[in-house]
C-alpha cells in the first residue's frame, strides 16, 4: 500500500487561506456600512405619545415595608 504524500499540504493550505482572505477583503470593499456618527434627526415627530406617559404613576417596591411618613 503506497504512502500518502503530505509534502505539498502545507503550501496548499497556506495558499488557500491567503486566497480566501483576499476574496473576503474584496467582498468587504463593496459593502456599505452605517456611519459611526449618524446625523441628528428630529425625534419629536417620530415619538408617539403613550397613555401612561400622560399621567403620573407611583411605583411600589414589592416585598418591602411601607415607608413611614
Amino acid at each position: 500500500m503506497p504512502q500518502l504524500d503530505t509534502s505539498t499540504w502545507f503550501i496548499t493550505i497556506t495558499l488557500m487561506l491567503i486566497s480566501l482572505f483576499c476574496i473576503y477583503q474584496l467582498k468587504m470593499l463593496k459593502q456599505t456600512f452605517i456611519s459611526i456618527t449618524p446625523q441628528k434627526k428630529d425625534k419629536n415627530h417620530l415619538k408617539t405619545p403613550l397613555p401612561w406617559e400622560k399621567k403620573w404613576t407611583k411605583t411600589y417596591l414589592l416585598h418591602s415595608p411601607p415607608l413611614q411618613s
